[in-house]
């Protein structure tokens, strides 16, 4: 069987879940649950503002425990609150974002993987993130099967 990436970077984080929410629309639609895989690369400087902001929510949670009166409580809740706005206006103002979507269609779907090779990057959502496609004969294609493996 031939794999097949397409790359996609998108501007920011939030373009970038939408186009995963498609894809997955798709997937489940079309029963493409192994033929279609879809990972994030975000870079090295957004996973580590990403591990910051989920040790910043354990800090908080202790002073929480020790508290024993009501109105200490509501003050952690508004607490809570402003850190989930601060972490909803860093998914729009982080940097960009790679999408990764690997097909993986048999030998005897040439025509179905080619039909999703047209209809994905064809997509208003996905052309403004500069698609490549990337078959397995390309030069980057190592490259790209490495990168995909080690993203969670």
């Amino acid at each position: 069987m031939a794999h097949t990436y397409m790359v996609f970077e998108f501007p920011n984080e939030e373009k970038a879940q939408q186009a995963r929410h498609k894809l997955e629309g798709w997937k489940q639609a079309f029963r493409l649950d192994k033929k279609l895989q879809v990972k994030f690369d975000r870079g090295d400087e957004v996973a580590a503002e990403t591990a910051e902001a989920a040790a910043e929510p354990e800090a908080a949670d202790e002073p929480k425990k020790d508290a024993k009166t009501k109105p200490a409580a509501k003050g952690a809740k508004g607490a809570k609150s402003k850190r989930s706005d601060k972490s909803e206006d860093e998914a729009t103002n982080s940097g960009p974002v790679k999408l990764l979507v690997r097909l993986y269609f048999s030998n005897h779907e040439k025509m179905s993987e080619q039909q999703w090779l047209d209809r994905i990057p064809g997509d208003e959502l996905f052309k403004v993130a500069h698609p490549s496609v990337i078959h397995q004969k390309d030069a980057a294609f190592d490259e790209t099967l490495k990168q995909f493996d080690s993203l969670e």
